[in-house]
């Protein structure tokens, strides 16, 4: 009885802040709409529009295109500074102190940090006229800014951080006389990555993969300014909707992503246990 007591504040948090927005985007995806008021009935309309539209298959694609891009370089990317923060850096001290430096485009907000992208990237800006300058290319590259390069770009910068936190935090519970182990039996470096470091590491890379995929796919203000409102995805498609009203339609869309998220976060869990991380 004592236990119930305790966790009734907290479950009264997750109903009220968690569980209720959801019961409430669920129900009004089956409402219908018209261009000046919301019905209340029951309906599949929205549904059915969705799934026979191509333009849902498309923007869907999109988005698991710049997911799964932006997953595979943040985790290259933070795979590797984390593996140098870990293993190459003796000291606890610099260790803290370079983690933290990771941190530091962290101060400022999302929008500050994306938008900063579109001087240095634009037909003028300075990554065009280095390259003018030093006579790489006569004229400016019009694929550097609005396109897909610029978005994934953008998203890369922006969640690389949440990829080499849970990894940096994983390699750091590796016991070290394993590696002593392994390089007394004869592995190479390569050897000991892959057979000790990697399989070790898999708890820290699922977390960061769910934090990266699930950050990206619901995303949808990076994808309409580093784009130039060229590109689309799920998150862009729902912001159209409540922009015109279609609240609806909004919540329909907002539901199939939301399976779609837990369906890849469902995937993910089967191929290692995270529980002993969290």
């Amino acid at each position: 009885m004592g236990g119930w007591l305790q966790a009734a504040p907290l479950t009264l948090v997750l109903l009220a802040f968690l569980v209720a927005p959801i019961a409430m985007i669920v129900t009004v995806s089956f409402w219908r709409a018209t261009e000046f008021s919301i019905i209340p009935a029951f309906s599949f309309e929205n549904y059915e529009f969705l799934f026979g539209s191509d333009v849902t298959y498309r923007v869907f694609f999109a988005t698991f295109k710049y997911a799964s891009i932006t997953w595979a370089v943040t985790l290259a990317i933070g795979f590797t500074v984390a593996y140098f923060l870990a293993f190459h850096i003796r000291s606890q001290t610099m260790q803290i102190a370079l983690f933290l430096l990771c941190t530091i485009p962290f101060w400022t907000s999302n929008i500050i940090r994306m938008i900063s992208w579109i001087p240095f990237l634009g037909r003028n800006g300075i990554a065009n006229q280095t390259l003018i300058d030093w006579g790489v290319i006569d004229q400016p590259l019009e694929w550097l800014l609005y396109s897909d390069f610029a978005v994934i770009l953008a998203f890369v910068h922006l969640y690389t951080l949440f990829m080499v936190v849970p990894v940096f935090n994983t390699m750091m519970r590796i016991d070290k006389s394993l590696l002593e182990a392994a390089r007394d039996n004869g592995a190479s470096g390569l050897q000991t990555l892959v057979h000790v470091i990697l399989p070790l590491t898999k708890p820290g890379i699922m977390i960061g993969t769910i934090f990266v995929v699930t950050l990206v796919m619901g995303d949808f203000i990076t994808v309409r300014f580093m784009s130039g409102s060229q590109k689309a995805n799920v998150g862009r498609l729902i912001s159209n909707d409540i922009g015109l009203l279609q609240y609806p339609s909004a919540a329909a869309t907002a539901v199939v992503l939301l399976c779609t998220v837990l369906i890849v976060i469902g995937i993910l869990l089967r191929f290692v246990n995270i529980r002993k991380e969290l």
